[in-house]
């Protein structure tokens, strides 16, 4: 079962603002992988990620073709970190689309005019595994997960 922490909430959905923007890790079906830094990264309930992708391209891609995402976080102030080993769903349009970029309006990590300058979508990461950022299983969605 996973269970995201307050602490990991907070961090998380402060991440940009404090200046330690997660990091998304992605990898086409060919094995090409593919990281950056995304700064709308929010925490959704107890066991899902949101972020907006603005480039509508690559790494959607490589999200439709493998949902395999892995999340980095790491605040050296608060000494704070984790990986989330998670599985990706892509929405460009529709309710779900609508709700989360309400939530995104709503936490202050897009505006209007963000939305109106940019294509994209919202991609909604279930989170399947938290670990440290050594590696160790913190959580697990089912007991002995395999990734």
């Amino acid at each position: 079962m996973i269970q995201l922490t307050d602490e990991m909430a907070r961090l998380i959905n402060r991440a940009r603002d404090d200046g330690y923007p997660c990091i998304v890790g992605t990898a086409a079906s060919d094995g090409t992988p593919n990281c950056g830094y995304i700064g709308t990264v929010l925490t959704v309930g107890d066991d899902r990620l949101i972020y907006r992708d603005r480039t509508g391209r690559n790494p959607l891609d490589h999200i439709e073709e493998n949902p395999k995402v892995i999340v980095l976080f790491r605040n050296t102030e608060q000494d704070a970190g984790w990986k989330f080993r998670c599985t990706a769903s892509v929405y460009r349009d529709g309710p779900v689309f609508e709700e989360m970029i309400d939530l995104l309006l709503e936490s202050g990590l897009v505006n209007e005019r963000y939305l109106q300058d940019s294509q994209g979508a919202i991609v909604v990461l279930q989170v399947d595994q938290v670990l440290t950022l050594f590696g160790e299983v913190l959580q697990e969605r089912e007991a002995g997960m395999r990734w």
